[in-house]
């Protein structure tokens, strides 16, 4: 009931028949993300720098926490994020997405996590081609959704899953900025999809801005609407 009474109309613009598909050539798209990536790196350098010591401060583990994602074509890559979680964090858990109020994450992941800047180093992986601006989000192989009734379902399984590495992973997308974030993962696949078919440069322009301002807001972990 989630899917359709709180996201479809939300995205009910992008749905029109006639809309444009992926704009342009994808060179367009690449060396859009390669000057955004570039100057990106250059101005956020003193923020690194600040996070670094606030991650280090709090409980002298490792600043950057590597993950291994999966992107285009399939490909596993490592996806680069500041730490937000205690370094044990999956050792019992596997890779499992963070619930509300986390006990995993610290005091400065809270902040790093509302505010999407645990993600920042992913500006590299756009520089280098691992990744795109906007895009289905990357997720990790091996990774499981838990279902209400307990079962543990491999999110391989679930429809939709295969086809959204028709493009590269985007740090924000449709379904990053509408979707609530505890809907079901077939929800959120379906609004991947409707982006590989519909999106446009408008569309990742508006996407771009739309993720400046709820990262302003600090508003990444809500659990319902961000927008």
């Amino acid at each position: 009931m989630t899917d359709r009474k709180g996201v479809r109309p939300l995205l009910a613009p992008y749905a029109q028949k006639g809309a444009v598909p992926l704009f342009g050539p994808r060179m367009i798209k690449r060396t859009f993300d390669v000057m955004l990536a570039a100057f990106g790196l250059m101005a956020s350098a003193p923020l690194w720098a600040v996070i670094a010591v606030a991650i280090k401060g709090e409980d002298g583990g490792c600043v950057f926490f590597p993950q291994e994602r999966v992107g285009l074509g399939g490909r596993v890559f490592e996806a680069l994020k500041f730490r937000s979680m205690r370094p044990d964090a999956e050792a019992l858990t596997g890779p499992i997405q963070a619930a509300e109020d986390d006990p995993r994450v610290t005091r400065v992941g809270r902040v790093l996590r509302a505010t999407a800047m645990d993600e920042l180093p992913q500006l590299w992986n756009i520089f280098v081609g691992d990744m795109s601006f906007v895009g289905p989000r990357p997720l990790r192989p091996g990774e499981v959704e838990i279902r209400g009734d307990g079962r543990v379902i491999p999110l391989r399984d679930i429809p939709g899953y295969e086809r959204r590495h028709g493009v590269r992973p985007g740090l924000t997308g449709l379904t990053q900025v509408y979707a609530p974030r505890d809907i079901p993962r077939a929800s959120k696949f379906r609004l991947d999809l409707l982006y590989l078919k519909r999106a446009t440069f408008c569309l990742d322009m508006k996407l771009i801005a739309l993720s400046f301002w709820i990262t302003g807001r600090g508003e990444w972990e809500a659990r319902g609407r961000k927008v």
